[in-house]
């Protein structure tokens, strides 16, 4: 198969490095306005050759590696694809850009998000083995065409993910849980210290706790912004039970109320082992 990759950055490129290591897939080509980011792929060799936006329709796969927005905009760009060529978003949310998704080309596309990623952006940042062992989610298959349905399935499978199906709105729900809440508090975490009188001071004592709260801290505030904005409903859901256990937490502080504190500490370990 000839692929695609709209978007060199950490998920295009660590696509592409992956896919050329399986035996399905003949050419990689790539695409992004960027022109830097173009010139550091192909030193990188995360793609074999940059092509222009219309030689991408001539792809049996196309990956939009791009910010959520961004995918649905691109998308209104691919109404005139060929019926057999199969168009892939990898973003973070999934309803909107579903429910934006051209009608006219919504068998062939599938809807899917790679729970991979680390806080670091562009071209550089790209990772040979980032989808290894990880969990895809495909979403609303069944509105696809088998062709393209097979296609997706294959590939995420020769490079090595877990697939999971489900529903648009219900990942959603669950994304804003376990990925976009934790982003939001990383933000806050860094953002309440840097607002301290003397942040330097402070970080001079920083060890792994606040490094790893903060670590996604680091991530492209315009991809998650975009991310943010299209998942916003589920998003405020996600925060407010954050703050109701945080409220809960101080409350429990406030009183010196310590054997109920530990009781609430314990609760939160037992995640562990489900995960």
């Amino acid at each position: 198969m000839r692929i695609g990759i709209v978007g060199l950055g950490l998920i295009g490129g660590s696509l592409g490095l992956a896919l050329q290591k399986t035996k399905i897939v003949s050419k990689i080509v790539g695409y992004d306005i960027d022109i830097d980011h173009c010139e550091e792929a192909l030193k990188r060799k995360l793609v074999h050759e940059i092509v222009s936006f219309e030689e991408l329709k001539r792809c049996d796969m196309i990956f939009l590696a791009v910010p959520v927005e961004g995918i649905i905009q691109t998308l209104q760009k691919l109404k005139d694809v060929p019926e057999n060529c199969t168009i892939v978003d990898l973003g973070s949310t999934k309803e909107k850009i579903v429910k934006s998704t051209p009608k006219k080309i919504r068998k062939n596309f599938i809807a899917a998000h790679p729970m991979a990623g680390t806080e670091n952006f562009g071209p550089s940042a790209a990772i040979e083995d980032l989808y290894q062992n990880k969990m895809v989610v495909l979403c609303n298959i069944e509105e696809n065409g088998e062709i393209h349905k097979n296609r997706a399935v294959q590939i995420f499978s020769h490079i090595g993910m877990k697939i999971v199906f489900m529903d648009a709105k219900e990942h959603d729900l669950h994304a804003a849980f376990i990925s976009h809440m934790p982003h939001a508090v990383s933000y806050a975490i860094a953002n309440s210290v840097m607002k301290q009188e003397d942040p330097e001071n402070i970080l001079i004592l920083a060890a792994g706790g606040f490094k790893d709260m903060s670590r996604v801290a680091k991530s492209s505030p315009k991809m998650w912004g975009d991310i943010f904005r299209q998942n916003r409903d589920n998003l405020l859901k996600a925060l407010q039970a954050f703050r109701d256990e945080i409220d809960y937490a101080s409350d429990l502080v406030k009183e010196e109320k310590w054997e109920e504190l530990e009781k609430w500490m314990a609760q939160g370990r037992e995640i562990h082992k489900i995960i």
